[in-house]
């Protein structure tokens, strides 16, 4: 209790006396000494795992049926969709926002004109990011040919990248202005008291299959390296992931839950 008043003094006017040691490092090597009170029996937690289990198996055969029934599907089908499902997907987002209006000054100065983005997601703390969903099928993320022996985006990639990076510059211009806009005409859609923030926004694009080896040249070569080096390029502003990557980052999770539900 001592060396904790000492340390509550020394935290309060720290800034205004300089004491000749310290008394907070004092009171933390005394709790570094002490036998800890947190003991090793396991949280019991197994029934909350086998719902995260069960959650993420169904989202993983959901998606996989979608895909086996993808030739009866449109991009509009698609968006729908995977905006009913990306929340579960991606538990750090409570709100998904469709037909969201941003404010571009910039593509024409003398006509300002406003954009439609399909779709944005909102997080816990009102941060507003950009996605943009494709077809599978319907846009490929690399090239069938070599260039100087690697392979390179597809013209749908670069396209759907270049579009989202607008959308963000257009967003992160806006500021504070289109904050109160569009927490205004998204209010419906919001937590009570949670207001809408534009604060380097971020993409997620979801397109595509994963590209499957093939013979080129004589020997099999392999798109996996080439798509995580794209992938990683423009991984500051916008994350790439195909339907196939969805399907192997729920089968890692499912793994995961059962490990820890066996243990």
């Amino acid at each position: 209790m001592d060396r904790y008043a000492l340390a509550r003094v020394e935290a309060v006017v720290g800034e205004a006396i300089q004491p000749m040691k310290s008394a907070r490092e004092a009171y933390e090597r005394y709790l570094d000494r002490r036998v800890s009170i947190v003991t090793d029996t396991p949280l019991e937690q197994k029934v909350l795992i086998e719902a995260e289990i069960q959650k993420y198996a169904y989202l993983r055969d959901l998606i996989a049926q979608w895909l086996r029934e993808e030739k009866d599907r449109s991009e509009a089908d698609w968006q729908r969709m995977v905006a009913k499902i990306i929340l579960l997907l991606f538990p750090k987002y409570i709100a998904v926002l469709e037909s969201v209006p941003v404010s571009d000054v910039y593509s024409d100065p003398l006509r300002p004109t406003t954009r439609q983005i399909d779709l944005c997601l909102v997080d816990a703390s009102g941060a507003l990011d950009v996605i943009e969903i494709k077809k599978p099928s319907a846009a490929a993320v690399l090239g069938r040919t070599l260039y100087r022996d690697n392979f390179v985006p597809t013209r749908e990639l670069t396209g759907a990248v270049i579009q989202t990076e607008k959308y963000l510059f257009h967003l992160s211009k806006w500021g504070r202005k289109g904050e109160q806009k569009l927490t205004e005409e998204f209010q419906a859609n919001l937590p009570v008291g949670l207001s809408i923030r534009i604060a380097n926004p971020k993409g997620l694009i979801i397109m595509g299959r994963s590209p499957q080896a093939r013979v080129i040249g004589g020997r099999e070569r392999n798109h996996q390296l080439d798509l995580e080096v794209i992938k990683r390029q423009y991984a500051n502003m916008v994350d790439i992931l195909t339907y196939d990557d969805l399907l192997s980052r729920l089968e890692n999770v499912i793994a995961s839950l059962q490990r820890r539900k066996s243990t």
